[in-house]
This record gives C-alpha cells, structure tokens and sequence, in this order.
C-alpha cells in the first residue's frame, strides 16, 4: 500500500501535469479550429472530474489507495493518447451547418478529452475519501501542483510547440506513478516515459497538430506557388510565415489604382487571421497607401496631397508638420506605419498586443519592412499605455483589418474598443486630432455601428452635447472598407472639402460628414440600399437614435469596461429573423458565440446525470454508519451537507472567472490575465489550505462568509488598484497581481477541506459524491460566468460569487447545528 507521505507529492505531480495538459488543450483547440472552442476545454476538464466522483460513490472498492499509483499511471498513458485520439477527429465548425455528424463529434471530443481529468479526479477523490481528516493536506497538495502547473506549462510553450508539451506533461504524471507504485508498476513507468519521449523525439511528424482545412492558413496555401517559411511559438500565440497569391493586402484600395502592388509575406496568427508584411526600403514609400481609405485622416488639413502629383507619386508627401505625432495601435504587419510615413509623420509611435509579433518582424523582417518596429514600439493594450503617458497625438490610428474580413469573434472581450477606452483615445489627442478606425463591410451593419455608437458615448460622457456630436464624425467606404474619423474639435468647412475630394478622386462614397445631403452618398459603389447612410443619420440624430437601437435587428449599443463583449451582437428576440438573414445557416451562430449556451445545455444534462446517478446505488438505501457521536445515523443528515460542496464550486469559479477579466487591463493581455490569476489563486489558495490544516482556528464556518465579505471589497476597490498596477514593468505588475490576490486566495482555500473533513466524520461515503457535485458545477460555472456577464457585468458577477459563499456558509451552520 502506499505510504500517506507519498500520497501529497503524487497528488501535486498528478495535479500539476493535468492542469498543464488543460492550458496547452486551449492553446491546441485555438489553433486547430477557433478562439472560442478554446473555453470548452474548462467543461472538458471539470466534467472528468465530477464523473471520478460519480464512479467512486458507484464503486467503493476503487476508493483503497493502494490504486492511486495505477490511476496516475492511466494519467500519463491518457494525456497521450487522449491527444492523439482527438487529434484525429474529423470535426471541423464550419461543416457544422451541413454535417449533422459533426454533433456527434463534439460529444467525441468530450468522450475521449474528459478521461485524463477523470483519472485525475479519481487521484484526489481517493485520497480525500481515505485520509478526509487530512483533507486540508491534500486539497492544498491538489491546488499548489495545479497553480505550478499553469505557470510551468507556459514556460514549456516558450520552447516547444503545444502539441509537445503534451508528451512533457504526460511523463510527469508517469513519473508520478513510478514514486508511487511497486517494483512492477515502476518498470512500468520507466518504459512509458521512454517511449513518450521517444515519440516526441524521433516522430514529431506523427503528433503533429491537424488544422482546420477552413482556416485563412491552411485556405492560403492551397493556391499554386504557396510556400510556408517558418512557425514561431509562443505560450499565448502561434504565427506562420508564408508566400501565396492569397495575399493581396490592400484593404479597400481604390478602383482607380491599377498598378501592382509590391512584394508582401503572409503570416497567420493561430492559423486564422491572416495579415501582410509589404516590402519598403524604408526610404519611400509605396504609392498604393495614398490610394487606401486609410489615409483619409492624413489628408485633412494637408494643403500638399494632389492626387497625382508627381511627389504624391513617388515619394513622401504633405511634410508640413500638422500630423507630426501617430500612435497606431495594433499596426500587425504594419501597413498604417507605411502610411503614416508616406504622409511625412515624424513620430510614429506603436503599440501591438501580440509581443511575437514584434520580435518576428524586427528579427526576420526588419530589411524587409522598412524596419517599421524598430523604434517608438511597445507590446501591451494600447489604452494601458496611454493610461501613464501624457503624450498628445494628431492621429490614433486603429486598423481593424486582416486581409479578409472576419466575424468570428464572438465571446471574445476587447478592451481597446469599449467607451472608457475611447474616452482615453480622445482624452490624448491634440485639438485638432483625429481618431481613425478602419475596418472591413461585413454585411448586415453591425461592427461598423457600434463603433459609432461607441464614439458617441465616449463623447458624451466627455461632456459634448448631444446636438453638437454629430459635428465631430465623419465616414467613408471603399467596395470593401470604412474608415470612421472621430475629431476632438468639430469638423471645418476645410476638413469636409478634403474628404469630399479625397472621396471624388479615388472614386470612395462618402457615408457621412456634418451637412450631408443623401444625394453625395451611394455614388461610386452602389449598394442595394443606402443603409449606411441611413444608419449613421438616425444614430447621429439624438431624437432617432433610441428608437434606432431599440429597432435594429443587432445590438450595436456601446459597450463598456464591465461587459467588454464589442463583437458580441445577438438579440434573443431577433434569432428567427437574424438566422434568415444569414441565410439560414448555423454556422453564423456558432461564430457569434451561441455556442456558449449551446454547450451549457448540453454539459448541463450531462452534469445532472452525473449528480443524480449515486442516488441510484446503495447511497438510495438508508444506510446506517457508525460515527463519533452516535451509532446509527440516517443518511439524510449527511445529504443536507452536499449544497454546500455545489455553492462552493459554483462560487470559485465566478469569482476566478470575474478576476481573469478585471486583470485584463492591468496585464494588458487577456492570456497574461488568464494565466496570472489562475497561478496566483490556484497557489494562495493552496498554501491557505495547507496553513488550515495546521491551524485549528482558521477550520471554522465563518471562513465563508469571510469570503463573502472579502470579495464585496474587492470588487469596491479593484478598479483602483487595477489603475496603480498598469504603471509598472510587465515583471512587477505579475507580482503586484499576485500580491493583491493572496488574501483572497488563501481564504478561498479553506472552506472546502472544511466540508470534507466534517462529511469524513459524519458519513464518509458521501465524500466521492460531494467530489462530484463540487466537480459538475464548476463546470457549469465559468460558462455561466461568462453568459451573465455579457448580459449584467462582470461586477455583478463577482457580487453572484459573494452570495454563493454566503449561501455556502447557511448551509454549514444549519448542519452543524443539526449535528450537535
């Protein structure tokens, strides 16, 4: 039998390549299909583990330790062999509108993912339910090998492809069951971890990451002549270097240039959104960028622009000092540079998300790209940036753009487009600046609008009248593009000239500018309908607007900081009409992020059979156990402690869910977010379950409703630290999240090792099943976090986790108080 004291390290080992497998799964699944699967994989996990629960109420003999070695090797073996399974599965999203067997693959996907996380789950199970008096022992074991474990993964990512870190972690499950096994077990182990590493050695062709054959990099290399350079890693990105005729960057160029553009190199962020690096000797710049709807903002206020003189041609133009100063932000391949250097800025200043990025370019493209990131350029959220700087600026440019328009964002937050950022953009532009978005038609409008409305309530808040608004506005589109200007003062007489003639001479329609008459719009590329134009008049007009909005088959309202969801734009009551717009296909749906609640359903009928099923076995009968207190007790009395474990789950999960997105900003990147908070909550709340183990006063019910408290606090006084946190270096700011998370964390790894203890003196029986209710709702958890919060807030949402604690806290009293 293994000894208790090996019981610990076999559990922090286990805990810790499980949770490592969990993070490198979202990386895969952002890369094979789409951002937004990327989230099931949390519901994957937690559905693993409350069916361990399930089973072990089933099964009382799988609960001898004596097995925890043979589960730890199952762990290693199916972290493996669970990615190489699916990993050849044939579901793909986009089929998902034709192929009804693609719904049988996603049931797959969760069939075969699932089973690491149940052997996992059947590791901590055993060992609460065969030493529950050192419960505190284990769940700290559990959660301090888990927090290790998401942070050490992303290091491993740093060097290696995920789909290899897999085979890493799944050796330290393995080793993990050679500390804990016999002579055999450990021969057996050692063979195992030889043979994965053999594999991730000598056929790395073989685990090789299958792609979507719908993605913009897989779609790209199927023209004649494509070839793919090179793939760079990161733990949060992957980007691929390739030739290929699909790449023709030049978004909305005007129907009037007719020349070839110059030499451009693709690249695709997780195979998906697909830009271009253009070739410019950094001396002069390519003549197409004057010929991009772009470069509208450069041309107001620049008297030296002719369309076809014979400087604007060849050469810089407009060097008179009035757009001396740039920020772009997110420039990716850098083509808005090119134009802010072609219009003779002297300051270009650059703030791209994606750090990779960065460092691909100036390494391996630097000559190639006119050295575009090679000065004035920072990685991080642009508006955070801002946030500690005092710069002014004549332009803020913002290229929306890949070299194809895309919608599928769905649930992804964006925190540069909210009212508080834009509040920010307009907050630092000089008098005269101007705020540029750019951005794809991607009919019916919805994108292109709630931007609108978004400067507008950025505007109003900033204290301009509501009449006046419209004087500061002004749109353009190509056949392909729009371009929204925001002016900090009002448009002139000047300004609206040069958008009329930049509009004329490269054959644009103009939208909108203040004083425009139906008649100038529509002309060039005529649409069907003039709805843009339409659209722009009733949202500029404060007497339309309301009932537009109302009306609108989208919702394009403003978003804002609490429900940063800018792409998210279904209205429940419109699905009917929406999905015949869309031309009666699913697919646009499972885009926008209909999945979620989709997936909720669906993980819901499953978690309620999971929680049902003990009732179902002997646990249905009224079994008599013997207990400290009395000699037979009913099992009821044991039941009216289970809620407790269910509040838990549900209340752990909203509140890590709320943090991920209120460091966002701070952190200034949503992965840096994700994995930050998870480590530092995962680690604080394991070493406060450790001190609870050793501290008998902290092993009180009123640990609960401490929580409770603690977390209307924080959601009090978050949005001031998050302020003070983003003025320091990346380093410092990871450890001043980690810093202002303890106190929380390490109260939130109390209450549950409390529960388990007083179930373990009661009834222990009931352990596995209380496993599995706390199992099953933490999988509902995040996805419900995350459906709330698009429709009330993420503050709200913290405020949910604060009631559950305190709902966990009747729950224990009452059957404390029924015990005693």
């Amino acid at each position: 039998m293994i000894k208790y004291r090996k019981i610990f390290f076999v559990i922090f080992l286990c805990s810790l390549s499980s949770l490592a497998y969990e993070i490198a799964l979202a990386r895969i699944f952002s890369i094979s299909l789409w951002y937004h699967f990327a989230f099931m994989i949390i519901s994957i996990a937690m559905l693993g583990v409350g069916a361990s629960g399930t089973v072990l109420s089933l099964y009382a003999p799988l609960k001898e330790p004596s097995k925890i070695g043979i589960y730890s090797l199952l762990l290693g073996i199916s972290i493996s062999v669970s990615y190489l399974i699916s990993n050849r599965i044939p579901f793909d999203p986009v089929r998902l509108s034709w192929d009804r067997m693609q719904l049988f693959y996603v049931g797959f996907y969760y069939l075969v993912l699932s089973v690491p996380f149940f052997f996992s789950g059947l590791i901590v199970a055993t060992a609460f339910s065969s030493i529950s008096s050192k419960s505190g022992m284990v769940y700290g074991a559990d959660l301090l090998g888990a927090g290790i474990g998401s942070m050490g993964v992303l290091y491993l990512m740093l060097v290696s492809a995920p789909e290899k870190t897999v085979f890493i972690v799944s050796s330290v499950a393995l080793a993990a069951a050679f500390i804990a096994g016999g002579k055999g077990l450990r021969t057996l182990s050692f063979i195992l971890i030889l043979a994965t590493l053999s594999l991730l050695a000598f056929r790395p062709a073989f685990i090789g990451l299958r792609m979507s054959p719908y993605k913009g990099l897989q779609v790209a290399l199927k023209y004649p002549g494509s070839e793919h350079l090179r793939t760079y890693f990161s733990p949060f990105s992957r980007i691929d270097t390739f030739k290929s005729a699909a790449v023709h960057f030049a978004p909305g160029l005007s129907l009037r240039y007719l020349d070839a553009l110059p030499e451009q190199i693709g690249f695709s962020i997780d195979g998906g959104e697909i830009n271009a690096i253009t070739q410019s000797d950094g001396r002069t710049s390519p003549a197409f960028l004057k010929f991009l709807p772009s470069a509208l903002p450069y041309e107001i206020g620049n008297p030296r622009s002719p369309l076809f003189s014979k400087e604007g041609m060849g050469g810089f133009s407009g060097k008179t000092g009035k757009k001396n100063d740039v920020l772009i932000i997110n420039p990716r391949g850098g083509l808005q540079c090119l134009v802010a250097k072609y219009y003779g800025s002297l300051n270009i200043y650059k703030i791209e998300s994606n750090p990779l990025l960065v460092t691909m370019i100036k390494r391996d493209y630097g000559e190639f790209s006119g050295d575009i990131y090679s000065s004035n350029t920072w990685s991080g959220l642009g508006r955070s940036w801002l946030n500690y700087s005092h710069k002014k600026f004549d332009i803020i440019d913002i290229p929306m753009l890949g070299t194809a328009p895309s919608g599928s964002f769905g649930i992804s937050e964006d925190y540069n487009l909210t009212v508080e950022a834009y509040k920010e953009y307009l907050d630092h532009l000089k008098p005269n600046g101007i705020l540029s978005v750019s951005l794809y038609i991607l009919p019916p409008p919805r994108m292109d609008l709630r931007i609108l409305n978004t400067a507008i309530g950025a505007m109003e808040e900033l204290g301009v009248k509501g009449e006046d608004i419209e004087k500061h506005v002004a749109a353009i589109r190509s056949w392909g593009s729009i371009c929204i200007l925001t002016k900090k003062s009002k448009f002139t007489s000047d300004d609206i000239e040069a958008i009329k003639k930049f509009s004329k001479d490269r054959w644009f329609d103009l939208i909108y500018y203040p004083g425009i008459k139906e008649e100038e719009t529509n002309i060039f590329v005529r649409m069907p309908s003039n709805e843009y134009y339409e659209a722009f008049e009733k949202i500029l007009n404060p007497e339309t607007r309301r009932q537009f909005l109302r009306d609108y088959i989208f919702d394009v309202k403003p978003v804002h900081d609490e429900t940063p969801f800018f792409y998210y734009y279904l209205k429940l009551k419109n699905i009917k009409t929406i999905y015949k717009i869309m031309g009666e296909k699913w697919q646009y749906f499972i885009e926008e992020g209909y999945i979620l609640p989709a997936v909720f359903v669906q993980v819901l009928f499953l978690g309620i059979i999971l929680m049902i099923l003990p009732v179902t076995s002997r646990l249905k009968a009224k079994v008599k156990v013997k207990v400290k207190k009395k000699d037979n007790l009913n099992l009821s009395l044991g039941l009216n402690l289970l809620p407790y474990f269910a509040f838990l789950g549900i209340g752990f999960m909203f509140v890590e869910a709320s943090l991920v997105q209120k460091m966002i900003f701070p952190l200034e990147n949503p992965s840096y977010a994700f994995a930050t908070v998870l480590t530092s909550i995962l680690m604080s709340s394991g070493i406060g379950s450790l001190v609870s183990h050793r501290v008998s006063s902290l092993r009180s019910s009123a640990a609960a409703i401490a929580i409770s408290l603690v977390i209307v606090v924080y959601s009090i006084f978050l949005p001031a630290m998050s302020d003070n946190i983003s003025q320091h270096s990346m380093q410092v700011k990871i450890l001043l999240v980690f810093l202002t998370l303890l106190p929380l964390g390490f109260l939130m790894g109390v209450p549950f090792p409390i529960g388990i203890r007083i179930l373990g003196e009661e009834n222990g029986l009931l352990i596995p099943w209380a496993w599995a209710i706390n199992g099953c709702f933490s999988v509902l958890s995040p996805i419900l976090a995350v459906m709330l919060a698009i429709a009330i807030g993420f503050k709200i949402v913290l405020w949910l986790g604060a009631l559950t604690y305190l709902m966990a806290f009747i729950t224990l009293r009452l059957f404390l108080k029924k015990t005693t």
